[in-house]
């Protein structure tokens, strides 16, 4: 069985970033982790692969993850 896709996930770490708003710019600390996805491009071209980790990564953002830390 060929391997189509390897996803990789980081370990989720509370992260600074800068938060725009209309009033401005701040700083502020965020839940954030690394996603990487790795695949067979003989099998998968990249807008598939990019579609499939962006559905990934929206998923994550709209769940309620910090109540399971």
């Amino acid at each position: 069985q060929p391997n189509v896709g390897i996803l990789g996930v980081g370990v989720v770490k509370k992260r600074p970033v800068v938060i725009e708003t209309a009033d401005g710019d701040s700083v502020g600390i965020k839940s954030m982790m690394y996603l990487s996805l790795g695949f067979d491009h003989r099998l998968i071209d990249g807008a598939g692969g990019s579609q499939f980790i962006e559905s990934i990564r929206e998923n994550i953002e709209k769940s309620d993850l910090e109540s399971l830390l």
